[in-house]
């Protein structure tokens, strides 16, 4: 769980900005995300090679 320490005279929005920056930050809405669903351990390692497959290729590409 993540705190934040709202100061004194210290407007809610600017508060609750830090916060969402600290979420999005900590990466916890891609976790939740992740969870909701089991996921077998074989498609995970699977999408892990595409995903490296895929960044490699955009790499190349980008080289030359």
């Amino acid at each position: 769980m993540l705190i934040i320490e709202v100061k004194t005279n210290e407007p809610i929005d600017k508060a609750l900005r830090r916060y969402k920056r600290k979420v999005s930050q900590t990466k916890i809405m891609r976790q939740v995300r992740s969870r909701k669903h089991f996921t077998k351990p074989s498609v995970v390692r699977r999408n892990e090679r595409l995903k490296a497959a895929y960044k490699e290729q955009r790499i190349r590409d980008i080289e030359g």
